[in-house]
């Protein structure tokens, strides 16, 4: 079967040119969406990976429509082949895998792709590498030990919620119950005489 997918990304623009084309390219089912690219969440485009059967051909006007970057272009890929389907866009004539020019370029640009992850991989790890070599760590500077302190007073104090003291000190809710778990566990070390 061949099936279409077509979105936009605001109500208020027009699915009909998309429409169109996927029909002039003989799709017998289109699944359409009004969503923004950057949402995670695109109902239609969720539908049409569950309708997949081997042997579909998925067919978009443009890959823009489909993914949200390279990498989520990649993932829809590879879910889309596992399931034994073929995607095929009609502006990137490169992206075609019912043939094997098809599917060698897809296979050069995905490696093109994690060729340059890993390489920002390896910049990432030896740039840190060379900051500790320099005596600097990595991460966010940490709150100022005072700071720490009467958060963990407030604490003790029960008077305050958790919100309430973030707010006061600005000691984030993960670190105060970091800082919380850490006190607990060394006052259980020092009873148990470790």
């Amino acid at each position: 079967m061949v099936l279409g997918y077509a979105r936009v990304s605001v109500e208020s623009q027009n699915l009909d040119r998309q429409l169109d084309q996927l029909k002039q390219s003989g799709c017998e089912r289109i699944f359409q969406e009004k969503a923004t690219g950057t949402k995670k969440d695109r109902p239609e485009l969720d539908k049409l990976l569950d309708h997949i059967r081997p042997g579909d051909v998925i067919i978009v006007c443009e890959l823009t429509r489909l993914s949200r970057s390279t990498k989520d272009l990649f993932q829809l890929v590879d879910q889309i082949e596992k399931k034994g389907a073929n995607i095929k866009s009609l502006r990137e004539a490169w992206m075609d895998t019912t043939t094997p020019h098809g599917k060698l370029m897809f296979t050069v640009f995905a490696g093109i792709s994690q060729f340059e992850r890993d390489l920002i991989s390896q910049r990432t790890r030896e740039g840190l590498s060379s900051a500790r070599a320099r005596g600097r760590k990595g991460g966010r500077p940490g709150k100022p030990k005072t700071a720490i302190e009467m958060a963990l007073k407030l604490y003790d104090s029960k008077d305050y919620s958790i919100t309430e003291i973030t707010k006061m000190t600005g000691v984030s809710k993960t670190s105060l119950y970091r800082f919380i778990n850490a006190r607990v566990k060394l006052v259980q070390l020092s009873t148990h005489g470790f």
